[in-house]
């Protein structure tokens, strides 16, 4: 058995349909649902059961172990504001998952996020030591919730008190299929696609740093079937436990993330730019890159889609197609 925990969300509905699709359907659900089209994300899927999340405590005490419990819920918006209800979720759910595995013995994989790197200050490197952890500055509370977990879980293993295979995923700019229930958070790749079909114009943020010209902001654009490959690669391989960075290595503009959009669909691009909203420009972040080499180094040598390969795949195999949904 294997638990997904937000498996009705983005990542974790594309992790659902990538252990589908290595013949494992004795899945465990947990999440919520709501009132919108959520739900369309798991509509393809096979599973066990499906469990909301403040039964799943209750459904853990009646398990001896599982085979591995992937923890990709969270409140995940960087704008969020309620931080009683950001530590509920994000740290002390994630705290009494992680004491779970490491009594019964299953391997965890969680969520962690790039956000913990703040503005990049200290780098994008994936260490694990105290030190490291502790220079570094989240730029916002569900960055902050992310780091405070990290270094909760490092000082736990320290400790000897682990699950026997774990590992933190600082997933970089993530977009791809079944996004569409995020709103704001969704990619641009999502929110311009028609726009883009309709040759009309796309908005993009002007730059407010004299290093950066408008539009050329850079992020670490990683599409989530490499997401979906790592984590299926660790829970089999499990090289040594700790932090690990999920991008590609190479940053690149939003502008070119919006020209891939349009080679993808065979239309020219016309971007205008407006200002930021005052609000976010002291915690905006001009650049992210993740640094792959640990990954690369524990043994992971599948090649990552290039921003061009994994827009076009996003676009031909599904925003373009009436069932958008993986």
């Amino acid at each position: 058995m294997i638990i997904v925990t937000g498996a009705a969300g983005f990542i974790g509905s594309n992790l659902v349909a990538g252990l589908n699709e290595t013949g494992r359907d004795d899945i465990v659900l947990v999440d919520h649902l709501g009132h919108d089209a959520k739900w369309r994300n798991i509509a393809k899927r096979r599973f066990l059961d499906f469990v909301f999340p403040e039964d799943l405590e209750s459904r853990l005490s009646s398990l001896p172990r599982a085979d591995a419990v992937f923890h990709m819920g969270a409140i995940s918006s960087t704008t969020a504001t309620d931080a009683d209800e950001i530590m509920r979720t994000n740290f002390q759910l994630s705290a009494r998952l992680w004491d779970w595995c490491a009594r019964s013995g299953t391997p965890l994989i969680y969520a962690s996020s790039a956000a913990t790197y703040g503005n990049g200050g200290a780098g994008f490197d994936d260490l694990e030591s105290v030190d490291h952890l502790a220079k570094l500055r989240p730029l916002n509370l569900y960055g902050w919730s992310k780091h405070a977990f990290d270094r909760w879980a490092l000082a736990r293993s320290i400790a000897g008190h682990a699950p026997p295979f774990w590992a933190g995923l600082k997933f970089f700019n993530v977009f791809g299929p079944n996004e569409y229930h995020k709103g704001d958070m969704q990619s641009l790749v999502a929110k311009n696609f028609r726009h883009i079909a309709a040759r009309q114009p796309v908005t993009l943020f002007k730059s407010h740093r004299a290093d950066f010209r408008d539009g050329e902001q850079l992020r670490d654009f990683v599409y989530v079937a490499d997401c979906v490959a790592v984590m299926l690669w660790l829970l089999e391989q499990r090289p040594r436990p700790g932090l690990f960075n999920l991008g590609t290595g190479r940053a690149r503009s939003f502008a070119d993330l919006m020209h891939a959009t349009g080679k993808a669909l065979g239309k020219e691009v016309a971007v205008e730019f407006r200002d930021m909203p005052e609000a976010i420009r002291p915690n905006y972040q001009y650049f992210t890159q993740a640094n792959m080499q640990k990954l690369r180094e524990a043994g992971y040598a599948r090649a990552f889609h290039s921003l061009e390969e994994g827009v076009a795949d996003y676009v031909t195999r599904f925003l373009a197609k009436d069932d958008i949904y993986r």
